[in-house]
């Protein structure tokens, strides 16, 4: 193993922004350099680091040891990962500077185009395995990790639970281990995850399948998560520039998950359709309201 692996990970970022105060004149001006092109940084020599900056070889030597490096390799490495997150993390795009939309606006079309990219690759996908298996299945279990696919987990419950379908979420890693382990054949399982990386979640699913469970997963084609799945439901995001908004993703998950559950009902017929009208049925008697309001709140 080496050196760099052995050591504790921290932010660099937030490292350099931590000990500025406490460096010396020239040190701040290798933080600045840095700072300004992290990804340009860990790919340029200690010279042309000292160069840029106007200072010594051994100042950046001293600065890399002043932020937590053992040398500048370290240092390096710390800023190469660093940037790996994103140059529109770390600073505005030209671009993004240069639109003029209101806030309404800009989410409005990041949102549109997210859903048209998504609605031509649905159009091309089957549904009709993973309906099937929701439609005949003993129990689901809806696996949702993160920001939106936690929250979409419990969506798709709500959605299911109108159908008379037996169904339950879960967010907690552990949890989701757990009930992996109980999983049998009639189980379905339905994970949701954007990337499709979530090392927990795909241990859980795993562990399901190994048990007989089956495996419907809402996420990126060609993911590790896509690749274990039984059956694939195709969710790609579309990310800008525009950070300071919530991820667009969220709609393309949600309109992947509305059509798997129309489809869920389709196959349910009239089953599904007496149900409603019952559940209709007992909303109105205790709100009131007219005939069109949501099947709801």
């Amino acid at each position: 193993m080496t050196p760099f692996a052995e050591q504790p990970a921290f932010d660099i970022v937030a490292r350099i922004a931590e000990c500025a105060p406490e460096l010396r004149d020239a040190e701040r001006k290798v933080a600045a350099l840095i700072l300004g092109d992290l990804a340009q940084a860990a790919h340029a020599s200690i010279g042309a680091l000292a160069a840029r900056a106007d200072v010594s070889v051994a100042t950046v030597t001293r600065f890399a040891k002043a932020v937590g490096c053992r040398d500048v390799r370290e240092l390096k490495l710390r800023l190469a990962q660093a940037a790996a997150v994103g140059q529109r993390f770390l600073a505005p795009a030209a671009a993004d500077a240069q639109r003029d939309e209101t806030p309404v606006s800009r989410v409005y079309e990041d949102v549109r185009i997210a859903l048209e990219h998504n609605h031509r690759l649905l159009r091309q996908t089957s549904f009709d395995a993973a309906a099937a298996a929701l439609a005949a299945a003993n129990m689901i279990y809806v696996y949702g990790q993160g920001g939106g696919s936690t929250a979409l987990a419990d969506e798709l419950r709500f959605r299911l639970v109108r159908f008379g379908r037996p169904v339950a979420s879960y967010q907690d890693a552990l949890l989701q281990r757990m009930v992996a382990a109980t999983a049998a054949p009639g189980c379905v399982v339905v994970a949701l995850s954007v990337s499709g990386r979530v090392p927990e979640q795909l241990e859980s699913c795993a562990l399901a399948k190994r048990y007989g469970a089956t495996l419907v997963a809402l996420t990126a084609p060609a993911s590790p998560l896509a690749q274990l799945a039984d059956h694939l439901v195709p969710v790609v995001a579309f990310e800008t520039d525009f950070i300071f908004k919530p991820s667009t993703s969220r709609y393309a998950m949600l309109m992947a998950l509305d059509v798997l559950v129309t489809e869920v009902a389709l196959r349910l017929g009239d089953d599904c359709r007496e149900l409603l009208r019952r559940m209709k049925h007992a909303l109105d008697m205790h709100r009131g309201g007219g005939e069109r309001q949501p099947l709801g709140d």
